[in-house]
């Protein structure tokens, strides 16, 4: 079990974000969580997927938009 969990302060630093926000994620089960006793760990990995999940990519621009 290398996986690492993490706090949901420590969520909150990766992501720039207030606290509010990864409780908010869990509380609408958008983000994989664990519990432990009453503390809630996120595991890393479910960081990284819900990060990759949200990207979103730049629009190319036409070039013929660019010509004209």
């Amino acid at each position: 079990m290398s996986e690492r969990y993490l706090s949901v302060v420590q969520v909150a630093e990766i992501l720039g974000t207030t606290a509010r926000f990864p409780r908010r994620l869990i509380e609408e089960r958008r983000i994989t969580y664990v519990k432990v006793g009453r503390h809630v760990r996120i595991p890393e990995s479910a960081v990284r997927e819900y990060i990759a999940a949200n990207t979103v990519a730049p629009r190319r621009r036409d070039r013929m938009a660019v010509a004209a």
